[in-house]
């Protein structure tokens, strides 16, 4: 495991705790109302994701789901009827 960030005193390495209080600092900073945790940077990581065009196994192994259909839970734009399955040759055979 290799350590990405160390406290600038100490030179330890930080805990989940200075995470969470860091991105609690920076949400403040910002002026960001709401509560924001490293978790909700992550669950809006993987909601935007396929959003955005990241094909859903892709997202899969960003949040390091061993199930697709975890990932899938994420996916906002699952009941849109442009993104169903039936969409793609339906399209091709209308020539869109």
């Amino acid at each position: 495991m290799r350590l990405l960030v160390l406290r600038p005193l100490s030179g330890k390495p930080v805990d989940r705790r200075d995470v969470y209080r860091m991105v609690a600092r920076i949400a403040k900073t910002a002026g960001i109302p709401r509560h924001i945790s490293p978790h909700s940077l992550r669950h809006a990581a993987i909601t935007n994701a396929p959003d955005t065009g990241v094909p859903l196994r892709d997202a899969q192994i960003l949040a390091r789901h061993a199930d697709p259909r975890t990932t899938e839970h994420y996916d906002r734009a699952r009941g849109n009827l442009d993104r169903h399955g039936v969409h793609f040759p339906t399209a091709y055979v209308a020539g869109v």
